[in-house]
């Protein structure tokens, strides 16, 4: 990989072009997503898609996704839908309410589906205990089967679990894990309400690898309270000591009016915009001089890791979890606030707890919203993704693909295309757009010039 310096990257443009905006995991993004597309809709999805595999149409693999919402403390930069409580018996209760949501996608589908991934997040999936974990696992194998290689997640936070729960999940097929770290300084771990010592997640880190975990995930947050660019470069220090096999590397977003906990970190506590831009262009020097690969939108892979070997062989996927290394999945999103894509249709459940179960009890998909494609919708996803996934837009894949003619549909968006290549981020070839190792690291701001929403 090419060095931060040699492809142009300097802290002037990073903040100028590192602004909000869509991250895409899907498009159109969940906040296109309307009440109209309702638990009717869904269930129509989900007979489709058995349908068209009764009667051999090719149809995209499984990909299965479980949302544990509760945690048994609040972290103050949270913004995941999530409970917080100590009561242990409520993981019994929603368990029983997943079971039920399961047993409806099985009556969907009229017999069991083949699947190729599963991720459970969170929340906390760990809040559940062992013995829940596998109760769950057995409810799922009623309306899936796994395949043999399939690639199975999880999210485990490292204050509440130990070298033997890790054994536990390994024992029950997961071969993935993610460890939510954000920051190792102990002051910001205050500020943030989340104290996890470096030594433990060594620990935890070293068991992991004893076990034979396939791909070990640090997730970290940049921008953080009483971070500085010092203090955040003692954590990449050590992150790169414990050399993890992919890196997820986030902005914090602070909007305290939208989330409650965030009203406990104190603005004057935030690091500036100066300090923020500061510490991403060090977090990216750092790591690729560690010799991580630049996947994409703030994530880094060692190089034989399956999500680079993916970016390398041109079979990066994005989904609602991030990059993938999978096909393009279908996914079935399960538990309260989870968003699926099934077919064409995007849903997602209902956000309250209440009223996820009172949907199940009531025989019916929890769905609250979701949104059915529109042709142009599909188009745009076609682009958007192979910016995404790929960095460059073959015009003769996508006519092919989607059935038109790329200068023409989309004249607008390649005109306002002129000025990234001007800024060196991509080049404009006659039937291809290609992003250049500069344009990787804006690849969401380019990809927000196809998105009919925005403009």
């Amino acid at each position: 990989m090419n060095t931060s310096s040699s492809v142009g990257l300097d802290s002037r443009l990073l903040q100028r072009l590192d602004k909000s905006g869509p991250r895409y995991t899907s498009y159109p993004t969940a906040d296109r997503f309307n009440e109209r597309f309702n638990p009717q809709d869904y269930e129509l999805a989900l007979k489709t898609r058995a349908e068209g595999l009764a009667a051999g149409s090719a149809i995209a693999p499984l990909s299965m996704y479980v949302h544990v919402p509760f945690c048994e403390s609040v972290c103050y930069y949270c913004a995941c839908n999530k409970i917080v409580t100590r009561d242990h018996t409520r993981a019994a209760k929603y368990l029983d309410a997943l079971e039920l949501e399961v047993d409806l996608h099985l009556r969907a589908w009229g017999q069991p589906q083949q699947a190729s991934q599963l991720h459970l997040g969170g929340g906390t999936p760990t809040f559940m205990s062992d013995l829940e974990i596998s109760r769950l696992m057995a409810i799922l194998r009623r309306a899936v089967e796994f395949s043999s290689n399939a690639e199975m997640s999880v999210e485990v936070d490292p204050r509440t679990v130990t070298p033997q729960r890790l054994a536990n999940l390994a024992e029950m097929g997961f071969n993935r894990i993610s460890f939510g770290v954000q920051d190792f300084d102990e002051q910001v771990q205050a500020a943030v309400h989340r104290l996890q010592p470096f030594e433990s997640v060594q620990g935890l880190m070293e068991s992991a690898r004893s076990l034979g975990y396939g791909s070990i995930n640090m997730d970290l947050i940049y921008g953080l309270p009483k971070q500085t660019p010092d203090s955040f470069a003692k954590t990449l220090g050590q992150v790169a000591q414990l050399r993890p096999d992919r890196i997820a590397l986030y902005g914090y977003a602070h909007m305290p009016e939208r989330f409650k906990p965030q009203r406990r970190i104190l603005t004057p506590d935030l690091p500036t915009s100066v300090q923020r831009i500061s510490m991403l262009e060090q977090a990216i020097n750092r790591f690729r001089a560690e010799g991580y690969d630049y996947i994409g939108m703030d994530h880094f892979a060692l190089p034989d890791d399956s999500l680079a070997v993916a970016k390398r062989q041109g079979k990066l996927q994005r989904n609602f979890q991030g990059y993938s290394t999978q096909p393009d999945c279908d996914i079935v999103a399960l538990g309260v606030s989870a968003i699926g894509r099934v077919g064409n249709s995007y849903s997602q459940n209902a956000k309250t707890l209440d009223q996820y179960l009172a949907a199940l009890r009531q025989g019916r998909f929890p769905t609250e919203k979701g949104l059915w494609l529109s042709s142009d919708d599909l188009i745009r996803r076609t682009v958007v993704m192979a910016l995404m996934c790929q960095g460059r837009l073959d015009f003769e894949l996508i006519e092919k693909t989607c059935g038109i003619t790329v200068t023409s549909y989309f004249k607008p968006e390649l005109a306002r295309l002129q000025a990234m290549q001007e800024e060196g981020m991509l080049v404009i070839e006659p039937r291809a757009v290609q992003l250049t190792p500069l344009g990787w690291h804006f690849v969401r701001s380019i990809a927000m010039v196809f998105d009919r929403y925005l403009h």
